[in-house]
C-alpha cells in the first residue's frame, strides 16, 4: 500500500495540515526554503575554503620538497 515515496508524501502533507493547520503551511515552507538556503551557502563556504588551502598547500609543497634540512 505505502510502496512509494509519493504515497509517503501524500501522508505527511495530510498529517501536516492536521497538525498545523491550512495557515501554519505556508509559514513552515518559507521556515524550511529559509534554513535550505543557509545550509547551502554555508556548505558553499566550506568548499570555498577547503579548495583554497588545498591550492595554498599545494603551491607550498614543491618548496618543501625543494630544501634540504
Amino acid at each position: 500500500m505505502f510502496d512509494s515515496i509519493d504515497d509517503w508524501l501524500i501522508i505527511a502533507v495530510v498529517a501536516g495540515i492536521l497538525f498545523y493547520g491550512s495557515s501554519k503551511i505556508p509559514q513552515l515552507a518559507h521556515s524550511l526554503g529559509r534554513s535550505m538556503g543557509e545550509f547551502k551557502r554555508g556548505r558553499l563556504e566550506v568548499e570555498r575554503e577547503l579548495k583554497a588551502e588545498q591550492a595554498a598547500a599545494a603551491s607550498n609543497a614543491p618548496t618543501a620538497a625543494g630544501r634540504s634540512p
